[in-house]
Parts: C-alpha cells; sequence; structure tokens
C-alpha cells in the first residue's frame, strides 16, 4: 500500500490539480513517483514508463483503472491494494467507491481521486471538442 505521510498526500492532491511547484518539489524530495504520476495522468508516455520500470506499477495500475481498464482494478485488488483500487474506481467517477474512501477512514485518498476525476474529466473533454486542439 502507499505508505506516506498525510502532509505528502495532500501535496500530491495538490500536485494533480496542476500546481507546478509542488509537483516539482515531490519530484526533487524523495517522492519522485508522485511527480511523474501526474505527468503520467496527463499521457505522457516517459513518465508512464518509468513508473513501470522504476517498480511502480500499482500507480500505473491507478491510471489504467481511472481509464476504464477493469484488469487494473482488479489486479489491484489480487495484490491487496483495496484503497489504490477504489482511488481508480473513484477518479473514473464511481460514486460507491469514493464513499468506501471516505467511509474507510482514506479521506485524502478521496481528495486524490476527486481531483483525478477532475482532471480525467478536463483531458476527455479537450479530446472530445473538435474545436480545440489537444496539447497531448
Amino acid at each position: 500500500m502507499i505508505s506516506y505521510p498525510p502532509k505528502i498526500l495532500i501535496a500530491w492532491g495538490e500536485a494533480i490539480s496542476g500546481n507546478k511547484p509542488i509537483k516539482e518539489w515531490l519530484l526533487a524530495n524523495g517522492y519522485k513517483e508522485l511527480g511523474l504520476f501526474v505527468h503520467a495522468l496527463n499521457n505522457q508516455q516517459e513518465a508512464r514508463d518509468w513508473l513501470m520500470k522504476n517498480k511502480f506499477p500499482h500507480l500505473m495500475a491507478v491510471i489504467r483503472g481511472i481509464e476504464g481498464e477493469e484488469k487494473a482494478v482488479k489486479w489491484l485488488e489480487q495484490y491487496n491494494l483495496k484503497p489504490l483500487a477504489k482511488v481508480a474506481l473513484a477518479g473514473d467517477g464511481n460514486q460507491v467507491a469514493l464513499n468506501w474512501l471516505i467511509e474507510n477512514n482514506h479521506r485524502e485518498l478521496a481528495v486524490i481521486a476527486q481531483k483525478i476525476k477532475i482532471v480525467k474529466d478536463d483531458i476527455e473533454q479537450r479530446n472530445n471538442d473538435v474545436h480545440s486542439i489537444s496539447p497531448d
């Protein structure tokens, strides 16, 4: 399971929301995987590859789960990473999973899941908007 102090989880959530100085702080201060998660969430293939090559497949599985891959969520559950499986589901809009995080005292992860959903929805909107050019 991800075992980070609450303040690091809060920083991760802020980085997901677009706070670049906090993301850079995570990258430079021993939490590179959390900073690169933000890049991977935004479809940067190099960051996705780094997570897999550097023993953070669980973070990549969260992203794949957010993208709707049921196999990724099942993999997280199989390896006893139920809170992360719920983050993936909640990040994909599953209210039951979000409620589970809150009811099981994973409030920081619930906030992270909500922030992830906002980013995911924004990416989908840009990709589906015929009047915009995606920066990806």
